[in-house]
């Protein structure tokens, strides 16, 4: 899965001249939490409501509130974003993996993504979470099979096998692996008889964890 395929094209942007008012009233509108800065449809820096609320006189000041948005309304975001600001950024061909990587590394929730050095997109931890539920299968219909088992050569391929043998139809798999040479297997599968199946399994020598049917509790 590409960034591309998850990102938000065509990011709402500002520019240095942009005051504080306005990008913090921008984001309200909006309901987004980040902005990236252009200069000539270059990216030159983001800034998040987080950013802008630190730089904002505190509810504690003596300033009353008209002199509060006074403030706000001169303050420009060129003259609160670093000069040179170093932004990270992913391209929109890179896996979308890639991009958790990046925002994890340097704890962020959001990144713009670029193509060929210009804005294209902007991708936030919600689609990083949005692409994992659906990697997983978790509203699809039928079941899900949690199955423990060593982590050896064939595993996968001999479950798959038994399932299918059984008449089932297996839509998602993930590996997790809970201890060194122990992995569990979550299969996302359709199936008239999910009984005949983790009888199977067992007879195989393999242990079922947990069967849960649309979101339904575990059995």
């Amino acid at each position: 899965m590409y960034v591309r395929s998850r990102m938000t094209p065509n990011p709402i942007t500002i520019t240095r001249q942009t005051t504080v008012a306005e990008a913090l009233e921008l984001m309200r509108e909006k309901s987004i939490r980040r902005l990236p800065v252009l200069e000539k449809d270059k990216l030159v820096g983001i800034v998040t409501e987080r950013d802008l609320i630190e730089i904002s006189p505190s509810p504690a000041t003596s300033l009353s509130v008209f002199e509060i948005n006074y403030l706000l309304a001169k303050m420009k975001i060129g003259d609160v974003l670093p000069k040179k600001q170093k932004v990270i950024t992913v391209e929109a061909d890179a896996l979308i993996e890639e991009a958790a990587l990046l925002m994890r590394q340097h704890k962020i929730g959001g990144l713009p993504v670029v193509e060929k050095g210009k804005l294209v997109g902007i991708i936030t931890e919600t689609n990083i979470f949005d692409a994992f539920i659906d990697l997983l299968g978790v509203k699809d219909a039928g079941f899900r099979l949690a199955i423990a088992t060593a982590d050896k050569q064939g595993v996968l391929a001999e479950v798959a096998q038994i399932i299918s043998n059984c008449g089932a139809n297996i839509s998602r798999v993930a590996v997790f692996w809970e201890e060194p040479q122990k992995a569990l297997l979550v299969i996302r599968l359709t199936a008239d008889d999910i009984d005949h199946i983790t009888k199977t399994l067992t007879e195989h020598g393999y242990t079922i964890v947990s069967v849960l049917q649309n979101g339904s509790k575990e059995n």
